[in-house]
């Protein structure tokens, strides 16, 4: 890209009245200029390959994979290809996967088309652009995991076996009889464990254990011991 021509720009989202309506703002601007367009991930891919734009504008969510998939993957082969993930979804999760899949923006479709044409620009450009709003909430899931992960620091030894039994998906009863306990115990247990850390039910704790250990839901838990 040089400064007389245009960003080349890939469109990637798989309803159709939303893609044309990108693609018309997107005309509107004669420094920008779409290259190509998809709802399949499939064929996204191959074509972003193929035409090599400088911005792949990329829906979360797909009827056949995600952006983020795609993002990852025309990234591997062409670092130059920027990522710019156009989504509805503020999930803080989602953005901490686009983040790692090496895209340069998160932002969410209720943008002004101003706002879109002008981080489009950012984005060619070599910079950032993550959504306000989803930034807040990424900030806000890091200061609660890291509150979590103090609490679960001060638990006993004997505490700590019970979480990550728990987010096993393992029962009271099969808790105890793991750990040789009463199950009336470890009800007590799990109760008291549940409210310092702020959660209302088990499945909460096995979605902290798997962001506490980095989000890699394969990653080995902490070996059991008996006592």
């Amino acid at each position: 890209m040089t400064e007389q021509s245009p960003i080349r720009v890939y469109l990637v989202d798989d309803h159709e009245v939303v893609r044309r309506g990108v693609a018309a703002l997107l005309a509107t601007d004669d420094t920008i200029e779409v290259v190509g367009q998809s709802g399949s991930a499939t064929v996204a891919l191959r074509e972003i390959l193929e035409l090599r734009p400088d911005v792949a504008i990329l829906d979360a969510h797909l009827a056949d994979g995600t952006g983020v998939d795609i993002c990852r993957e025309m990234r591997s082969v062409d670092p130059d290809i920027k990522g710019l993930i156009l989504t509805t979804y503020d999930d803080p999760d989602a953005i901490s996967a686009a983040i790692l899949a090496g895209a340069s923006g998160y932002v969410l479709k209720r943008i002004e088309g101003n706002s879109l044409l002008s981080g489009i620009k950012l984005v060619a450009g070599g910079h950032s652009l993550i959504d306000p709003t989803v930034a807040s909430r990424v900030v806000e899931q890091m200061e609660m995991q890291r509150k979590s992960l103090d609490v679960i620091c001060e638990l006993t030894p004997q505490q700590r076996k019970i979480f990550f039994l728990i987010a096993e998906g393992m029962t009271n009863r099969q808790i105890a009889e793991e750990l040789y306990l009463a199950e009336k115990t470890v009800k007590n247990h799990v109760t008291g464990l549940l409210a310092r850390l702020g959660l209302q039910h088990r499945t909460q704790a096995a979605l902290l254990a798997v962001r506490l250990r980095g989000g890699d839901s394969a990653a080995p838990m902490p070996a059991r011991q008996v006592g």
